[in-house]
């Protein structure tokens, strides 16, 4: 099959109609989505821009199926998400969405192969297995000589290398990135773009990533604006 072929073959992976999500403050409703529409193909690398208030987390929240619209579809690979009860969500996300957020949110007395094992933790599987394949995922993440090391004897970028780690040690169809190189340097931050890349291109991940730095968003290969809970583009 051509690369065309191959393109033609893949179909909607995210698909949000007419989604609204409000909050309630007191007695004020706070409406952060407006009616939002947006889709995103299987292995696209989508990145939400947008200013503080915008609604780019929210946005991010519905599609990893952490919060259900208040009104609206949320479309998943084919799965109605926002009908779902949050034991149903639960179970979803655990084997679909891979996290990525700007704090890293390791186990301090954990090391970098045993935090990332934690997700296969509710997979039933031998910890034999779930050994291995937390040291293919640290390999895959280039961190493989850093498996026995505590998250205090890692650097920033490789302590989010390890967390790129566990978002990937399941075999997800989606990563959701929130600010994943807010807390970093430069040179740190190209290096987890560059992972993310090599994730999408080269492993297929469909990936969907909230940033406020032009830089992060240029690595994307579509760039959504968001502006008081409607998209701008």
């Amino acid at each position: 099959m051509s690369d065309a072929e191959k393109g033609a073959a893949k179909g909607t992976m995210i698909s949000l109609e007419k989604v609204r999500k409000s909050f309630t403050r007191g007695r004020e409703q706070l409406d952060v989505l407006a009616g939002l529409d947006l889709k995103i193909e299987e292995g696209s690398f989508d990145a939400l821009m947008g200013p503080s208030g915008s609604g780019k987390s929210t946005l991010l929240n519905l599609i990893a199926g952490l919060d259900q619209p208040t009104s609206g579809k949320v479309i998943i690979g084919g799965a109605d998400i926002g009908s779902m009860n949050e034991g149903q969500r639960a179970g979803w996300r655990a084997s679909n969405i891979g996290f990525v957020f700007q704090t890293y949110n390791l186990m301090p007395v954990l090391t970098a192969v045993e935090n990332v094992e934690l997700p296969l933790l509710l997979a039933k599987l031998p910890a034999a297995e779930r050994r291995k394949r937390a040291e293919i995922a640290l390999r895959a993440v280039g961190l493989e000589d850093r498996a026995g090391h505590l998250p205090s004897q890692l650097s920033g970028g490789q302590e989010q290398r390890v967390t790129i780690a566990r978002a990937i040690v399941t075999d997800p169809k989606i990563i959701v990135a929130d600010e994943p190189t807010g807390d970093l340097d430069r040179t740190s931050a190209d290096e987890i773009l560059k992972l993310l890349e090599k994730l999408n291109t080269e492993f297929g991940k469909t990936i969907v990533m909230v940033t406020h730095d032009p830089a992060a968003a240029e690595r994307a290969k579509v760039v959504h604006r968001l502006d008081k809970g409607v998209l701008a583009n």
